[in-house]
């Protein structure tokens, strides 16, 4: 409630300041905004070079018509973002080499050459002057005209952008190999090449007030309902903050409920992910910059769904999704439970399998609970070094880690074997759906302190907990929990298991609500 407070009072104070400009937000303007061209080459060349003060990245090329000497121009652009040879042959050349004599007779040269000399298919004509910096930081080239207060901003960019790969964090055996790249316009061709369909829609706007990030929304008309399109505007317009460097900003501050582990707004490397989301109804949001693509609404029951699930054969498929369900379940629940089954429920242990433990626990120091949550903790340290060292590295980490510690810390009776099968599983276990690492390692040692203290009471007093959580939770108006709690209708045919195709014939209820129909079958042909 106070986040919303805020957020309003945000927006309030953004649209008295005059700089909310819908959709199609531009950046704050120049503290000098005033400032406005003139008919003088030379006067223009100073003001641009007063902008750029102390930029050499920022190039000023002078250069004049062979036949019309009395022509001059002057391009400017930025060194690393342009093409050169874009620039030479389609700007220069024809400008410097093109007999103008007849057009230079025109009352609007610049008109003339814009529209018959520039071989080029995206050039706009601007006298703003913090839309002509603007320009030309994304890449472009102005290029101004002796006797004219306005300027001809024509595409150049052309920085090296990385190859399509497939994704390291989606790595499949069954599907595409492609996976989104930091090139904002990439990706959106990625998108497009899926969905050849006019009512595929993308709405650019910029946030940032310094870095000026593109930042494009991405959904199909027609099945992607209005009411989260316009909360998803209003969330973005609403951010107010310095620079975006990745989509993770955004994700931050668009989320439901920012205290909660839980992530409430999806994330993805692959486009055929995000194309089969919004298939389903949901909105992408794509950050220039960051290969990983949002979609919303997001709900629990996507975090254990695979792409794969879908290509394979649905048995199959359903039986992996259930071992992620089962896994996610068996990682919080296993410290846990066997912690409170040997400090306080020892009864419940069949007797042989009790004097083994007791057996493994002779000659420990650490209490069990003590042992348990170092040993998760080292797990996670392995897991965090692994995960940053390079992968050499990180492989040779992970076996002194996993074998020599291990064995040693046995051996040493600094824990107990059973303590370190427990660690193991559980941690194994958290791997399997990566999505919710994050919640899955800090409700694990939530739900290790309760049994620590209470037991097997504890533990349920957790599981309930984390039930209400979840029930709690909504994304973008979407419960939570959809597809969980239901079995019986068509949501459930995706949730626990994946059933196949031919008796998926509609769209999740809520989420696709605006056009439920997925395919035609004889159960909705009538």
């Amino acid at each position: 409630m106070r986040r919303r407070k805020r957020e309003r009072r945000t927006v309030r104070r953004i649209i008295k300041a005059g700089e909310l400009t819908g959709l199609n937000n531009t950046p704050v303007k120049a503290e000098d905004s005033e400032t406005i061209l003139t008919k003088s080459l030379e006067e223009n060349i100073k003001i641009l070079k007063d902008k750029f003060k102390d930029d050499s990245t920022v190039i000023f090329r002078r250069f004049q018509n062979r036949f019309v000497p009395d022509l001059k121009c002057c391009i400017v652009f930025i060194e690393g973002m342009i093409d050169f040879k874009h620039i030479n042959r389609q700007i220069i050349e024809p400008i410097m080499e093109q007999d103008l004599r007849n057009l230079s007779m025109s009352c609007d040269l610049l008109e003339e050459i814009k529209d018959k000399v520039l071989p080029v298919n995206d050039v706009e004509e601007s006298g703003d002057l913090d839309r002509i910096l603007q320009s030309i930081c994304y890449g472009n080239t102005a290029f101004m005209l002796d006797g004219y207060d306005t300027v001809l901003l024509v595409e150049s960019k052309g920085w090296e952008v990385r190859a399509i790969t497939e994704p390291e964090s989606g790595k499949v055996i069954r599907g595409p190999r492609e996976g989104f790249t930091e090139h904002v316009i990439s990706n959106i061709s990625l998108i497009r090449r899926r969905i050849k369909n006019p009512n595929l829609k993308f709405r650019f706007m910029q946030l940032g007030k310094r870095t000026n990030t593109t930042v494009c929304i991405t959904y199909i008309e027609g099945i992607a309902q209005e009411s989260v399109l316009t909360e998803l505007v209003r969330r973005l317009n609403s951010i107010d903050i310095d620079g975006i460097l990745d989509s993770g900003y955004i994700q931050e501050l668009i989320s439901d409920a920012p205290f909660s582990t839980f992530p409430t707004v999806g994330y993805t490397e692959r486009p055929d992910v995000v194309v089969a989301r919004m298939l389903e109804g949901r909105i992408a949001v794509i950050v220039d910059g960051s290969p990983f693509v949002l979609t919303v609404p997001h709900v629990l029951v996507e975090n254990i769904q695979v792409n794969e699930d879908y290509y394979d054969h649905f048995i199959f498929g359903s039986f992996n999704r259930f071992l992620r369900a089962v896994a996610s379940i068996a990682t919080i629940s296993i410290p846990a439970v066997y912690l409170a089954l040997v400090t306080y429920h020892q009864e419940m242990i069949p007797t042989q399998l009790l004097i083994s433990l007791s057996a493994s626990l002779e000659g420990v120091p650490l209490p069990t609970s003590l042992s348990l949550i170092i040993m998760l903790l080292v797990f996670d340290i392995l897991r965090e070094a692994g995960a940053r060292m390079p992968t050499a590295v990180g492989q040779t980490v992970n076996i002194v880690g996993t074998l020599v510690l291990g064995q040693a810390a046995v051996e040493a009776h600094l824990v107990s074997a059973p303590v370190i099968i427990v660690t193991a599983i559980s941690g194994i276990t958290t791997l399997i759906v990566p999505t919710l690492i994050e919640s899955l390692v800090l409700l694990r040692l939530f739900l290790l302190i309760l049994a620590s203290i209470l037991g097997l009471y504890g533990y349920f007093i957790g599981i309930i907990l984390i039930y209400l959580h979840l029930m709690s939770l909504r994304s973008f108006g979407v419960p939570y929990m959809l597809s969980v709690t239901r079995i019986t209708d068509h949501d459930g045919q995706d949730a626990w298991i994946r059933a196949p195709w031919w008796s998926m014939t509609l769209r999740p209820k809520i989420i696709g609500a605006k056009n439920l129909v997925r395919q035609i079958s004889n159960r909705n042909r009538g």
